[in-house]
């Protein structure tokens, strides 16, 4: 494996890379979106996988692809999906040398991790709806990749050895037709909704589920449990467009585009799940707590002191870093697991939130994505005790989850991994020759004390830079 420094005009811009490549299938963008976050560090352009890993109930394929991006052999297995992940990334990268290397990306596994997968991981009830034929896992096995790093603004190819010079004349062949607009070197379709969001749940609705969730809590059943509504939509045109809408618009430094055959997702998500660096130290951020920004200064930074200070909002937080430092714990040395920091306020374009940082140091004998299948998926889009709660949403959402909170996020061939929590994430879907369906969901923590107009509003609120901008495109 190679690393070499593309030395492209510096005013080329990730968007207007990884535009030439957003309509292949495979084709992913995890996007730091230029925020001035702390996270915001490196964007991961990967195309072209050698292998595919796709899982749908209990079943994996397996989809080996030549240099042309045809299928040249496929495989089917049971086995558990995250260990297939892992043997075939090591299978692939054990023929090359990997090169030491500061970028924490250099080939490796990129995909989701659907909510739903999460019933490969634990016995939980299967009575939801589900109308989104998607994979409970889509990951992509790559051999080459586009590194924007944020600090230096360098891009750097990632390639096998043998196609190095391939891709790096193919590279710098696109980016001579950077100056046209996106919009023209593309002519796609304007992205337009056709059909107005919809809810599948109802504020009358919501208040009865409302009502089910403080029953469960105060028989002791649970401390605290996510209860999310799905808002679903018709839509022409190109979704890559909708995507750029929304990241410029949000600025979230875990955000995504993803492309399938006939599927796109878009997630513009604020949340870390899982880190684990070059020195194998794990870190989590949960989010729990949340305030509307406001355009008046005042208000804004009254909504930020409130948050800061509310108690409800610090209980709810702890509850879920405790029960990280419990699910992180499984696959870290004992002892290390720490929160070196309680309550942060972290604001973005549409909300401020109250988020914790919990850290441990992986041990020797456990991989990132034991890591993974031991905190699947990430307690603060559940509740706890977890799997309560998973039972719990199961049966009071009408629909199945998908990707919305599940993961998105890079296995690198050196060990290092980050992911996701896909908050804010939207699914967009060919159903069939006339029909495109776009969902989007958005949820909240309900504990003892909760009430049930606050936790309601707070549902829009999160998506206030989500539904408008697209339905004004």
């Amino acid at each position: 494996m190679t690393i070499t420094q593309l030395n492209l005009n510096a005013s080329v811009k990730a968007e207007q890379l990884f535009a030439y490549f957003a309509e292949q299938p495979w084709a992913f963008w995890l996007d730091s979106c230029d925020s001035s976050h702390e996270d915001c560090q490196v964007d991961i352009m990967v195309f072209s996988p050698q292998i595919t890993l796709t899982t749908h109930n209990k079943n994996t394929q397996i989809n080996f692809y030549d240099a042309k991006g045809e299928v040249i052999e496929s495989k089917c297995s049971n086995t558990d999906p995250l260990s297939l992940v892992d043997y075939y990334q090591q299978q692939l990268f054990s023929q090359h040398h990997l090169p030491h290397s500061e970028l924490p990306f250099i080939g490796g596994a990129v995909g989701y991790f659907a909510y739903d997968l999460g019933q490969q991981f634990e016995a939980l009830p299967n009575v939801a709806q589900q109308d989104i034929d998607l994979p409970d896992m889509a990951i992509g096995i790559y051999q080459q990749a586009i590194i924007y790093d944020h600090n230096t603004h360098q891009f750097w190819l990632i390639a096998n050895a043998n196609e190095k010079q391939f891709w790096q004349e193919k590279i710098l062949k696109l980016t001579q037709k950077i100056a046209i607009p996106v919009s023209s070197q593309r002519q796609k379709e304007a992205f337009k909704i056709t059909k107005p969001w919809q809810s599948n749940i109802n504020k009358s609705a919501y208040a009865k589920k409302f009502k089910q969730v403080q029953e469960y809590l105060l028989s002791g059943d649970c401390y605290q449990i996510n209860l999310a509504q799905r808002f679903k939509a018709q839509y022409q045109g190109d979704e890559f467009q909708a995507y750029l809408a929304l990241r410029a618009a949000n600025n979230a430094p875990f955000s995504a585009f993803m492309r399938f055959d006939h599927a796109a997702i878009l997630s513009i998500s604020p949340e870390r799940f899982l880190q684990v660096d070059q020195q194998n130290k794990v870190q989590t951020k949960p989010i729990k707590g949340t305030r509307p920004r406001s355009l008046d200064k005042q208000q804004d930074q009254a909504y930020a002191n409130e948050l800061k200070n509310a108690v409800k909002d610090q209980a709810e937080n702890l509850m879920i870093v405790d029960l990280l430092r419990n699910d992180i714990s499984k696959s870290c040395i004992a002892g290390s697991v720490k929160v070196p920091k309680l309550f942060a306020i972290e604001s973005f374009p549409a909300v401020h939130h109250l988020v914790s940082t919990v850290e441990g140091q992986l041990s020797k004998n456990k991989r990132p994505l034991d890591l993974l299948r031991g905190a699947f998926p990430g307690g603060s889009i559940t509740g706890a005790p977890k799997v309560r709660a998973m039972e719990i949403i199961e049966q009071l959402e009408p629909h199945k989850r998908s990707i919305y909170c599940g993961s998105i996020g890079y296995i690198s061939a050196c060990g290092r991994m980050d992911t996701s929590i896909t908050i804010r994430t939207l699914i967009c879907q060919q159903t069939n020759a006339k029909e495109k369906n776009i969902f989007c969901w958005a949820g909240g923590g309900l504990v003892a004390d909760s009430q049930v107009n606050d936790e309601y509003q707070e549902t829009f609120d999160k998506v206030n830079k989500i539904l408008p901008i697209l339905s004004k495109l």
